[in-house]
């Protein structure tokens, strides 16, 4: 049985949704707008942003090598991107947190040019490049583009089960660090972090 990935609420009494996880059943009808409502609201002025968890269990893994495609449908690999930092965004359209944590790994992406890429890849699947491209276009972000993965390879190799995962591999391609569910990448703790791909 395919496995399908849909937004669940991490929160209850008001406490903010963080991540997205893999399950067996479809969500039902209707609860991604209320989802997306809620988490509008977690992440306003007021409320705190969420902080995922961060994870150093896979540290050391190599990058997967597994075929994706950039903004214009050509295959890219993670490989391409050896020689500096590395910080990958598994996220998708539909997963209310990844949209909400988007904005800064936007800025983080404009503020580390030189020393740190980041690249967001998609998730979406069914008509994923149409829903990528015109998030992107609704959003205009200056830095991130429009990678997708509609087979989920990379999140299948990664052994990713909740979106969004965030994964620092260092200049050699070797995992420091994975962050799942939602963070604001451009606090204090996200700055301390990202240091490590420096480190030794």
């Amino acid at each position: 049985m395919r496995l399908v990935i849909f937004c669940l609420p991490a929160f209850a009494l008001g406490l903010a949704l963080t991540g997205c996880d893999r399950q067996k059943a479809a969500a039902p009808q209707g609860e991604a707008p209320a989802v997306a409502n809620a988490v509008a609201a977690a992440g306003a002025p007021e409320a705190p942003v969420p902080t995922g968890r961060l994870d150093r269990s896979h540290q050391g893994q190599p990058a997967p090598d597994m075929i994706f495609e950039d903004g214009q449908g050509q295959p890219v690999r993670l490989s391409a991107f050896r020689g500096q930092p590395l910080l990958v965004n598994l996220w998708a359209t539909w997963c209310a947190p990844c949209v909400v944590e988007m904005p800064t790994l936007d800025a983080l992406a404009a503020r580390e040019t030189g020393s740190l890429r980041v690249v967001a890849i998609s998730q979406d699947d069914q008509d994923g490049r149409r829903k990528v491209s015109d998030f992107f276009a609704a959003h205009q972000f200056g830095r991130l583009e429009p990678y997708l993965d509609s087979r989920m390879q990379v999140m299948r190799a990664v052994q990713a089960d909740t979106l969004p995962t965030t994964i620092l591999y260092n200049s050699q391609g070797e995992e420091v660090w994975r962050m799942t569910g939602m963070s604001d990448w451009q606090d204090q703790r996200a700055a301390r972090l990202l240091l490590e791909a420096d480190a030794g």
